[in-house]
């Protein structure tokens, strides 16, 4: 038990405490108490009320007298942690005994005093409920996190519209705001959400993700906001809602136009308050969580049209941020060709030349793809023009490619291959030679043909 020096870790404001006392005066005196420290706290005067209190909000922790008319403690402890286990429980009594109070740890309490004792001392053990309840909550959090986990890539880029949308980033991931994002399937929306919460101040919290246009309307309600044992058929247990997951952290909402517009009130009404109820149930909870949205739609045109709630969508258009599409982002075609074929490949630059040219309408998705096709297809670790999609090594750009005025594009495309290199592996030219697939007397003669400075490559 901790005493009167015990130390608050858990900001009593986040705190929802129940105070379960049928002795009126004793029980105003520790409500009093508590709401003057800044819980948030709300008070029965026996079992029936407070299973009722339980059956409409969940709660952090509750403060129950042993001694009650009717249900005693006991028997409300062992029903509310059947319906609520996430509840941490503190029973009080005036006549304790060693055979009760083993019968409350059985049953789940977390602590267990003894009338009379100081209010500090109380609180002291509430707040340490609290930070059980908190470790509890972020280990379950943590467990749905490492089965949805997903590989992850670095964002890329130096083109001007990249640069502007770094410069976003970095000034809005801090703010804590609602921001959308958009552009055209394929651009890498969840990375920029993925840069987002890594500047964050939740950076150390859950970051998950949800895609709206992968699920129908009735799994993606109880993906969002879970649902209770029994609530319709097939659900076989309780299940939390990714926004009970994402508690303290970031939701990043994919495809949010396709929302349906039971979800979308639903939704609002997360974003309003922080309130949500499972599928099922009755019980309000309260999650902090910051949305990141994304869509390919415009959702302005989507509102006009009333297919997406325009109160809605200025909740989540806080911050607009445009992510530009492959095509408008030439400069930085090679730099995410060197990143996806990685250490071990090279690629002519015949192919090199036909994807800068292509137009990526499918963006980085499709340039993905593309090079994965190319390493399956290669022989001796070296993609030709061959090797590419037919749609984008296609007979117009074969025939630009190979004509004598071209020779030009495909040196230029050979020498900023080189320099990308070389800035990756900082001026090591034994690492460069070997990513190009070249001996060092090879790369030294390209330094010296495209008059390329190894220790500062431009």
């Amino acid at each position: 038990m901790f005493g009167t020096r015990g130390i608050a870790v858990i900001n009593p404001e986040n705190i929802d405490l129940l105070i379960v006392e049928d002795e009126e005066d004793y029980r105003k005196t520790v409500v009093r108490w508590f709401l003057r420290r800044g819980y948030r706290v709300q008070d029965a005067p026996s079992a029936e009320d407070a299973i009722e209190r339980c059956q409409r909000q969940q709660f952090h922790v509750g403060v129950f007298d042993l001694r009650m008319p009717g249900k005693s403690g006991l028997e409300l402890l062992e029903q509310i942690k059947a319906s609520s286990p996430e509840t941490e429980v503190i029973l009080l009594t005036g006549e304790g005994t060693i055979e009760t109070a083993v019968d409350a740890m059985k049953l789940g309490a977390i602590d267990y005093l003894l009338k009379p004792f100081a209010l500090a001392d109380l609180e002291a053990v509430v707040q340490r409920a609290a930070e059980t309840s908190t470790l509890r909550k972020e280990n379950r959090q943590l467990k749905a996190l490492l089965q949805r986990s997903q590989g992850q890539l670095d964002m890329i880029g130096r083109s001007a519209a990249m640069r502007e949308v770094f410069r976003l980033i970095e000034r809005a991931g801090p703010t804590d705001k609602a921001i959308l994002i958009q552009g055209e399937s394929g651009t890498g929306k969840e990375l920029v959400a993925q840069a987002l919460q890594k500047v964050s101040l939740r950076a150390d919290k859950p970051f998950v993700v949800i895609n709206c246009a992968a699920l129908p309307e009735n799994l993606l309600e109880s993906e969002l906001f879970g649902h209770e044992k029994g609530a319709f058929t097939g659900a076989v247990t309780e299940k939390q809602g990714l926004f009970e997951v994402a508690d303290g952290g970031t939701l990043f909402i994919d495809e949010i136009g396709e929302l349906a517009a039971s979800l979308q009130a639903k939704l609002l009404r997360v974003l309003q308050d922080g309130s949500m109820r499972r599928v099922g149930s009755l019980k309000e909870r309260r999650v902090n969580v910051r949305i990141l949205a994304a869509t390919n739609r415009k959702l302005g045109d989507e509102v006009k049209a009333g297919r997406f709630r325009e109160d809605l969508y200025y909740r989540i258009n806080v911050l607009s941020l445009e992510l530009p599409p492959l095509r408008e982002r030439a400069d930085d075609v090679l730099l995410l060709v060197d990143q996806f074929l990685g250490p071990d490949w090279k690629i002519h630059p015949e192919a090199l030349l036909a994807i800068r040219k292509y137009s990526w309408p499918g963006n980085i998705r499709q340039l993905i793809n593309a090079i994965d096709r190319g390493k399956i297809l290669a022989d001796d670790n070296l993609i030709r023009l061959d090797d590419l999609p037919h749609d984008v090594g296609d007979a117009s750009l074969v025939a630009s490619s190979r004509v004598a005025q071209s020779e030009d594009d495909l040196a230029s495309i050979e020498r900023a291959h080189v320099v990308d290199i070389l800035k990756r592996e900082r001026g090591n030219k034994s690492c460069a030679a070997r990513a190009l697939g070249v001996n060092r007397r090879s790369l030294y003669r390209l330094l010296e043909k495209y008059k390329i400075d190894p220790e500062n490559p431009n």
